[in-house]
């Protein structure tokens, strides 16, 4: 089995329409994330508290969060020293169908996104509809979605790291919130990054 992060490629149509990889969907009361090392899913914590993540929720292959996504950042933001997270970038692919099973690829059409910054690190999540839904294929921006689902997604993105009885050790932030034009950015300068840290080591190495 290839590996759902360097072996699957981003999609020969992304940024407008790429393979995501879920991790979680809603019906998930514990929070799994793909181990990097070998490819399988693994446990990262169970959710400590009532809040699911309302929409399948995963990253796009082949792509990484370093110099180029912290640039983006910094430049719309204004801040200084944001770094990238080290991780492929994060998507949510919004459906009607109830799909409750992850460790699947699904097509996946970028909408928007936020710019979320987790203790200095660059953690853009990008919006999607999955391709084909009948329900959601008529949204083609954020602004087509309605206020409660981006606050609902707003919400667990910005609480769902909190543990009971423990103060946040790093601040979490919505800066943006931005449009499908912007999350083609974002989606490109993740697959630059990728290029630059992990293909152009192998190329070096040969």
């Amino acid at each position: 089995m290839s590996h759902p992060w360097h072996g699957i490629p981003a999609g020969v149509q992304a940024p407008e329409v790429v393979n995501a990889f879920i991790e979680m969907t809603p019906a998930d009361s514990v929070k799994y994330e793909i181990d990097k090392s070998s490819g399988f899913l693994k446990v990262d914590r169970p959710q400590k508290f009532s809040n699911i993540v309302p929409a399948l929720y995963g990253f796009v292959p082949q792509t990484y969060c370093a110099e180029g996504v912290a640039s983006l950042c910094m430049g719309a933001t204004g801040k200084k020293d944001i770094v990238g997270d080290g991780d492929p970038i994060d998507i949510c692919v919004l459906t009607e169908r109830n799909i409750i099973q992850g460790n699947i690829l699904v097509p996946a059409i970028p909408i928007g996104g936020f710019r979320m910054i987790d203790g200095g690190e660059a953690d853009d999540k990008i919006i999607a509809i999955l391709k084909g839904d009948e329900v959601f294929q008529d949204w083609h921006s954020l602004e087509d979605c309605p206020d409660s689902l981006i606050n609902r997604l707003k919400h667990y993105f910005l609480t769902y790291k909190q543990m009971p009885g423990e103060e946040a050790h790093k601040k979490t932030e919505i800066a943006a919130v931005y449009g499908k034009e912007e999350a083609y950015e974002v989606i490109k300068a993740s697959q630059r990054d990728y290029e630059l840290h992990y293909k152009s080591d192998k190329v070096a190495s040969k």
